[in-house]
């Protein structure tokens, strides 16, 4: 089972992926400490912008990578609004009580939500796990034992989808019913995928150890990772970002209220 994806690589591609990594996770912490929603909202569609044009990928497939995430931003921001409580009431019948304070509190948390969704997609999307482990290797000084093992275990998701299909496909030739309970498809699917996942293990680590891996011995490495002109403009471009969003919140307001604590 095998995805061919055809995407156009972009400078994103090529920057460091642990400065990449580095960068996002302090845009995660500090989105957290981030309570007006009108910055939200504008670092949000600052980050669609860098999404559409810049991972390279189709627009069918962005959508289609996007719809779940959009869900997740109505799902949350519409229980807040729905079932929150505040004193200036808009709306109530039953249980459901909208309130002015209710529904900025759920654009805040929607939103917030929404840019941890596109910061996660826009690191995905745009570095690949070899580079990304490679770097934390040579710039973030990761032991390789515990960087090849999380290669390996990456590797193994593909095979196992495939062995998956194997699976399927022998079951149909042999004519095994489709209409059986679901503990017995189970039954059929588990005990043979667990133990090719077992060999496959096992084989993965006599060949680290035949390797030496657990040596603690300086490696040379296929891939050089190093830093170039495109983090400097990733940097630049992230710093703009997120200055434009505040000054933009801050000055220019959608919403009169700077904070919905």
């Amino acid at each position: 089972m095998r995805w061919d994806i055809r995407y156009r690589e972009t400078w994103l591609h090529r920057t460091n992926p642990s400065l990449k990594l580095l960068v996002m996770l302090v845009l995660f912490i500090g989105v957290l400490f981030v309570h007006n929603p009108n910055i939200l909202m504008n670092f949000s569609i600052a980050l669609i912008l860098l999404f559409i044009i810049y991972t390279g990928y189709p627009m069918k497939y962005l959508l289609l990578l996007f719809l779940p995430f959009l869900l997740i931003f109505i799902s949350t921001a519409s229980s807040m609004m729905l079932f929150g409580q505040g004193k200036t009431t808009w709306f109530q019948w039953g249980l459901v009580h909208i309130t002015k304070e209710s529904f900025l509190r759920g654009m805040h948390l929607g939103f917030r939500a929404l840019t941890f969704a596109l910061l996660g997609l826009l690191f995905s999307l745009t570095t690949r796990p070899v580079y990304l482990f490679y770097s934390l290797m040579q710039q973030l000084k990761l032991k390789p034992k515990y960087a090849y093992s999380f290669l390996a275990g990456v590797r193994l998701i593909p095979i196992m989808l495939e062995e998956f299909q194997t699976v399927q496909n022998a079951l149909k030739v042999r004519g095994v019913t489709a209409n059986s309970g679901i503990f017995e498809k189970i039954k059929r699917y588990a005990i043979p995928l667990l133990s090719q996942s077992i060999r496959r293990a096992q084989r993965i680590a006599v060949a680290m150890e035949a390797k030496r891996f657990s040596s603690g011995a300086a490696r040379t490495f296929y891939y050089e990772i190093g830093f170039s002109k495109y983090d400097f403009v990733f940097l630049l471009l992230i710093s703009v970002m997120a200055a434009v969003a505040y000054y933009v919140g801050i000055s220019f307001p959608y919403i009169p209220v700077e904070d919905v604590r």
